[in-house]
C-alpha cells in the first residue's frame, strides 16, 4: 500500500471512483503507446536526419540512441503509472509531485498547443493524402475536419469503440511500415542479385585479362584517400546532437496512453507493460525503415528526397509502389487521431474534476461512461485550427512545451521515491515496474528533455518566446478557476 504521503490510486479490480469503464485491455493498451507515437512523420522525417549528418552509419545511430532515450522514458512512466493509475496521467502525476497550478498548466497547453495543433496538421496531411487517392473535389481543411468529427463521434459511443477503431487501425499502420521495409528489402535483394551477376563477369574477365587476382578498379583506389577523410569526432558528435531534436520529437506521444490509465484493466500491471512493450515495439520498426531508406536511397539520396517512403516503394515497385504507401501514410495519420482523441480529453475530464474546467467536460454519459463533453471539446478545437490554417504556426511551438513538461514529469519520480523513503513504507508499485538504474537513468532522460528544450529555444527563439506567452497565460487563468473551486 502507499505510504500516507503517497497519492491515493483507485483499486486495479474495482470501478474507479470517477465511473469510467475500464474496458481497455493489454493489447488495445500497447497499440494505444504504438499509436501515439507513429504517425505520418516515420514515412517522410528520415531524411530530416540524413541532412543533419554525413554518414548511413551514424544516421541509424542518431536512431538507435533516440529510441533509447524513448525507452529509459517509457520505464519513467511506466513507474509512474504503476504508482498513480488515475485519469489524466501525466497531468495527475505533476498535481502530485508539485502543485495542482503546474498540472493545469500542462493541460491548458495540451489543449491550446501541443495536442490540438498537432491534430490540426495531421488532419490535414491525412486530407491531402485522401483526396490524391480518391480525386474528389473536397477541399482540405474540409476532409480534415470530417475526419475529426467522425473519430470524435466514434469515441462517444464509448472507450471499447475508440479503443477498438484505434488497435484496428495501428495494426494496419504496423503492415504498412512492414510492406515498406519489405519492399526495400526486396529491392535491395533483387539489385543485388543482378550486381553481383554482371560485377562477377567483369572480374571474372579483368582476372583473365591480368593473368591473376582481379583487382580494384582504379577510379575506386584513387577515390579511396578522399572517402577516409571525412568530418572531426567533434564534428560528428555535433551533428549527431543536432539530429537528437527531430528524432525524440518523432519517438514522443507514448505518454498519452496513460491518460487512459482509469480505464485500462488492471493497469498497474498491463499499463507499465504496455508502455515498454509498446516503445520497444515502435523503436524496432523505426530503425528497420530508417536501415531500408538508407540501404536503398544511400546517405546522399535520403537527403535529398522529402518523401523517401514513396522513393523507395517507387524503386521496388514503380508507381503502383508510390501508390500503396500514400494508402499506408493515409491510415497512418487517420489512426494517430484515433489515438489523440481517444486519450487528450481524459486530461481535460480530470482537470473539471478537479474544479479546474468547465463542470460540463467533467461529466461522463450514462451509457457510454465517457467524458463526451471533454471529446467534443478536443475534436471541436482541432476542427476549427484545422479550418483556420493556423496549425503550422501553432506546431512550430509544440516542441519547447512537449520536452518542458516531459522533464517535469519524470521528475515527479524523484519527488515520489523521496516520500517513499521518508515515510518508510514498501514501494507503492509493482516490482516489474521501477525504473532500472534509477536514480542515473532517470536523470539521463530529464536532461535530454531539457536539452531538447533548449536547443528548441536557440534556434527558435521567437516560435519558443510565443509557446512560453502561451503557458504563462495559463497562471490567471488557473487562478480564477482555483478560487472558483474553493468557494465551491
Amino acid at each position: 500500500m502507499p505510504g500516507p504521503q503517497q497519492p491515493a490510486a483507485p483499486s486495479a479490480e474495482a470501478q474507479p471512483a470517477s465511473g469510467l469503464a475500464p474496458q481497455v485491455g493489454p493489447f488495445d493498451a500497447t497499440m494505444l503507446v504504438m499509436g501515439g507515437i507513429v504517425g505520418a512523420g516515420i514515412f517522410i522525417n528520415p531524411y530530416v536526419v540524413a541532412r543533419l549528418v554525413p554518414a548511413s552509419g551514424w544516421i541509424l545511430a542518431a536512431w538507435a540512441v533516440g529510441g533509447g532515450i524513448a525507452l529509459l522514458g517509457a520505464f519513467v512512466y511506466a513507474e509512474l503509472a504503476a504508482r498513480m493509475p488515475e485519469a489524466g496521467g501525466q497531468y495527475a502525476y505533476l498535481r502530485e509531485a508539485f502543485h495542482p497550478a503546474l498540472a493545469f498548466l500542462y493541460g491548458w497547453v495540451l489543449l491550446l498547443v501541443i495536442q490540438t495543433g498537432g491534430m490540426a496538421a495531421v488532419a490535414v496531411t491525412f486530407a491531402a493524402y485522401f483526396l490524391e487517392l480518391t480525386g474528389l473535389a473536397l477541399s482540405a481543411s474540409a476532409v480534415a475536419a470530417l475526419a475529426l468529427g467522425a473519430l470524435a463521434l466514434v469515441n462517444c459511443f464509448g472507450v471499447r469503440a475508440g479503443s477498438s477503431v484505434q488497435s484496428a487501425l495501428m495494426v494496419l499502420k504496423i503492415l504498412a511500415i512492414l510492406a515498406l521495409v519489405a519492399g526495400g528489402g526486396w529491392f535491395l535483394a533483387r539489385e543485388g542479385a543482378v550486381e553481383g551477376t554482371v560485377e562477377g563477369a567483369a572480374r571474372a574477365a579483368a582476372g583473365a585479362e591480368m593473368g591473376g587476382e582481379p583487382r580494384e578498379p582504379p577510379e575506386l583506389a584513387a577515390a579511396a584517400p578522399a572517402d577516409s577523410a571525412g568530418p572531426s569526432p567533434w564534428a560528428l558528435l555535433g551533428a549527431l546532437a543536432t539530429a537528437m531534436v527531430p528524432v525524440l520529437f518523432a519517438y514522443g506521444g507514448w505518454q498519452t496512453a496513460s491518460f487512459v490509465a482509469e480505464e485500462v484493466r488492471e493497469p498497474r500491471r498491463n499499463l507499465p507493460r504496455a508502455l515498454v512493450l509498446g516503445v520497444s515495439g515502435v523503436v524496432v520498426l523505426y530503425l528497420a525503415v530508417n536501415w531500408v531508406c538508407v540501404e536503398v536511397l544511400g546517405p546522399d539520396g535520403l537527403a535529398a528526397t522529402t518523401t523517401p517512403a514513396s522513393a523507395v516503394m517507387e524503386r521496388a515497385f514503380g508507381r503502383t509502389g508510390s501508390r500503396w504507401i500514400a494508402v499506408g501514410v493515409a491510415v497512418s495519420t487517420l489512426g494517430f487521431l484515433s489515438q489523440s482523441i481517444l486519450t487528450a480529453p481524459r486530461v481535460y475530464f480530470a482537470m473539471a474534476r478537479d474544479g479546474l474546467f468547465f463542470r460540463s467536460v467533467g461529466r461522463l454519459t450514462r451509457r457510454t461512461r465517457v467524458p463526451a463533453a471533454a471529446i467534443l471539446l478536443q475534436g471541436a478545437m482541432a476542427i476549427v485550427i484545422a479550418l483556420s490554417g493556423r496549425y503550422d504556426q501553432i506546431l512550430s511551438y509544440v516542441v519547447a512545451m512537449d520536452f518542458l513538461f516531459f522533464g517535469l514529469t519524470a521528475a515527479c519520480l524523484f519527488v515520489f521515491r523521496r516520500r517513499e523513503r521518508r515515510t518508510g513504507g514498501p514501494p507503492s508499485s509493482e516490482p516489474g515496474a521501477r525504473v532500472p538504474g534509477h536514480p542515473v537513468t532517470t536523470a539521463l532522460f530529464v536532461a535530454a528533455s531539457f536539452l531538447v528544450v533548449a536547443n528548441t529555444v536557440l534556434r527558435y527563439p521567437v516560435n519558443t518566446g510565443i509557446g512560453l506567452a502561451i503557458l504563462a497565460a495559463g497562471v490567471p487563468v488557473y487562478l480564477l478557476w482555483s478560487r472558483r473551486a474553493a468557494r465551491a
